[in-house]
């Protein structure tokens, strides 16, 4: 149970290191790339002004002002910015090409990149972000290309800085949340042992007591004959008896020990839940109908799955109401197998029917059917699902019919 636990603290506590760690170093990355993408088309503006004429329509203006972590432009950025320029006359020709601030582009490669990025006013063509405005004398126009391949790599650098420093602080709150975590849960720890430790006790001794009153209730009924407070007696013993089997159920299940896997035929094994129904139901003159597939196998234990099958075919029975019908369905669903169901009970419960699972929980309409359930088996059916990874949900079908559905 203790180390069930501090799996389970371990899991959740650095799920939100984790998450914290990818918003933080998520908005880092992504305010620098704004920054480093501001500081671009700032430098492009600067450069595209000295070319062409002031306020020309579609020209990038510097009215907007440097912003607050952009501090204002001079001569020496410009001449520490790598960027060329081809020029072209009225007929859309090439004038020249002034690549004198860049080394590793030639003539003939600057005109084919003005070639490429013709129709367009702006975007971005390899390593360059490129800018179309008209010549200061208005005879032409001019594409200026500037390099970014070293805002890319400070980018990456910064990316790749902080995915590190990320990556060393997930491991570090890893260690210090395993190392912590065995006194958090310590107590915790000991209550859950304390408790599920009383139950099993609890349970067992019970059970010889209410042997022994069932044992002679029954030797009372053979020499004096049967009688209505007899029978309530083995009625409550019955009701008791099962009570404590889903106890003991669930107080196995909390300490997480599953006994070995072993192939199930669910098939056979509902078809053999039924028949043992199918008196109890007579009796309420109620119908037990089959939809079974054969040869459906699961991978869990066997006396787990009939422990299952067996008390949602009681729930049923207890809540359907004379000449009403319980089907009972398997089959196969996108590689797991489909367990339903359905009956029509007098009252369809109300709310949230993910509540029907809670422990000692009691719909109102069960309350007044007096079915004698002490709202646990469903509590015991869940654990029993989803300890072999299963599902278990409610649903209403219509106006009058209850579903519940297993996925194993």
């Amino acid at each position: 149970m203790k180390k069930t636990l501090q799996r389970k603290f371990i899991r959740t506590a650095m799920a939100a290191v984790t998450l914290l760690l990818l918003v933080l170093l998520g908005a880092i990355n992504l305010v620098n790339w704004r920054l480093v993408e501001a500081q671009t088309d700032q430098l492009l503006r600067f450069l595209t002004q000295e070319e062409s004429p002031p306020g020309p329509p579609g020209r990038p203006q510097e009215g907007r002002g440097p912003g607050a972590f952009l501090p204002p432009l001079g001569d020496d950025d410009r001449g520490a910015a790598r960027f060329f320029q081809v020029f072209y006359d009225n007929q859309g020709q090439v004038a020249y090409v002034d690549i004198h601030q860049i080394a590793t582009v030639t003539e003939e490669e600057a005109e084919a990149y003005g070639a490429r990025c013709q129709g367009k006013d702006q975007g971005t063509i390899d390593r360059f972000r490129f800018c179309r405005t008209a010549t200061r004398d208005g005879r032409g126009e001019v594409i200026l290309f500037l390099d970014i391949s070293a805002n890319r790599r400070a980018l990456l650098v910064v990316l790749a800085v902080s995915a590190g420093i990320g990556a060393l602080c997930w491991l570090g709150s890893l260690l210090m949340v395993t190392l912590l975590s065995r006194r958090a849960i310590a107590p915790m720890a000991r209550s859950f042992e304390k408790q599920r430790q009383f139950v099993t006790n609890a349970g067992h001794e019970l059970k010889t007591p209410l042997a022994i009153i069932r044992a002679n209730t029954e030797a009372m009924e053979l020499h004096k004959g049967q009688t209505k407070w007899s029978r309530n007696i083995l009625d409550q013993i019955q009701r008791l008896t099962g009570l404590m089997e889903h106890l003991l159920t669930l107080a196995r299940l909390d300490e997480a020990a599953l006994p070995p896997a072993q192939p199930v035929d669910l098939s056979k094994l509902a078809q053999g839940a039924c028949q043992s129904f199918r008196e109890a139901a007579a009796l309420g003159e109620i119908s037990l109908r089959e939809e079974i597939l054969s040869d459906l196998t699961v991978q869990a234990s066997r006396e787990q799955m009939d422990q299952l099958l067996s008390i949602l075919l009681d729930n049923a029975v207890k809540y359907t109401d004379p000449q009403g019908e319980i089907t009972l369905s398997l089959a196969p669903e996108g590689g797991k197998v489909r367990l339903q169901v359905k009956n029509r009970p007098a009252q369809i419960p109300q709310g949230d029917l993910a509540r029907l699972f809670d422990r000692f929980y009691r719909d109102d309409a069960a309350r007044t059917q007096g079915s004698g359930g002490y709202g646990i088996g469903l509590s015991a059916a869940q654990a029993i699902v989803r300890a072999w990874k299963g599902t278990l949900s409610a649903h209403r079908e219509g106006e009058d019919t209850m579903v519940f559905t297993a996925r194993l």
